[in-house]
């Protein structure tokens, strides 16, 4: 006997849906794109590598942007015969692509800087604290909208902490547009640039590291395998978990599958369904699929017959 369990109704108030957030999508989106084509313009302008460095960096959150957006109303995509999960991935491949992009990016960027330091340029200070001036009004402007979701989504929070680590970036282009103003030294800028590709990196490998995890599906990083184990082998009348996974089905659901040994038969529809609400409640597992054998042994899935 098994139970599959996804959408019951005690879930609602836990979604990690970003609907709702479809205005301040479009907006982010908007504001953030025209700031690059300002950064662009003036940077050339300016013959300032630290704000073309800001607006790779910005052009990578655009991007961003973009992929959580469309991964979000990929998610609502029903299930097909050919994808019986649908598009719920969806959100995993563009967090992996949006990471991949930011580090070649920042590779580029890196490469010129380093580039400089043997032919400085002249830079404009002026105008680049002008426009990073701009870029943290935007930036806080873009993180204000996503802040009331941010406790709720975990992908709105993302959004939220981006666009807020963003303007503390571009307020970090002003102090390098201010120093060279004071002191005339041309080598501060590529070593502002040098900062902001640190800063890209720091926050860019985490990112990475964890969407490319989710898509080789390993156990997401907020579920603890050993105590949902122990949480499953303590279940009244359970002798034996075997076969059990849990893998991410996006970026915000997780699912489990798992065989329980019960030499007394399985106690019904009513406990599996408490032990799925448990697996949601306390380890934010969304989609359960319990399977109640009798006999172990008789499963080719258990310990000792499975290859």
């Amino acid at each position: 006997m098994s139970l599959h369990d996804h959408s019951s109704s005690y879930r609602g108030e836990h979604s990690h849906s970003p609907e709702g957030f479809g205005t301040a999508f479009a907006i982010g989106i908007t504001l953030n794109f025209g700031f690059v084509v300002l950064e662009v313009i003036f940077g050339i302008f300016a013959h300032s590598l630290a704000l073309i460095a800001d607006a790779g960096h910005n052009m990578g959150d655009v991007l961003g942007l973009v992929l959580a957006w469309a991964a979000s109303v990929l998610m609502k995509r029903p299930a097909t015969e050919r994808r019986t999960y649908g598009f719920r991935s969806s959100s995993i491949l563009a967090a992996l692509f949006n990471a991949i992009f930011l580090l070649v990016s920042v590779g580029a960027i890196a490469w010129e800087a380093i580039r400089r330091f043997g032919v400085p340029v002249e830079v404009a200070g002026k105008t680049v604290i002008w426009v990073s001036l701009v870029g943290i009004v935007i930036n806080t402007a873009t993180a204000v909208m996503f802040m009331s979701g941010r406790k709720d989504d975990l992908n709105i929070r993302g959004a939220f902490m981006h666009m807020a680590a963003d303007a503390a970036v571009s307020a970090g282009v002003v102090v390098a547009g201010i120093a060279i103003l004071l002191t005339g030294l041309r080598w501060i800028d590529p070593v502002v640039s040098l900062l902001i590709a640190a800063v890209i990196i720091w926050g860019t490998w985490g990112l990475f590291r964890d969407s490319a995890n989710l898509a080789l599906q390993a156990v997401p990083a907020d579920v603890n395998l050993r105590e949902v184990r122990k949480y499953l082998a303590g279940l009244p009348n359970v002798s034996t978990v075997h076969d059990l996974h849990v893998w991410p089905m996006s970026t915000t659901q997780t699912a489990l599958t798992v065989h329980l040994e019960m030499p007394s038969g399985s106690p019904g529809d009513e406990f599996l369904r408490e032990v799925c609400e448990h697996l949601h409640q306390h380890f934010a597992i969304e989609h359960s699929t319990i399977q109640v054998e009798h006999d172990a042994q008789s499963c080719s899935l258990a310990p000792d017959r499975a290859e």
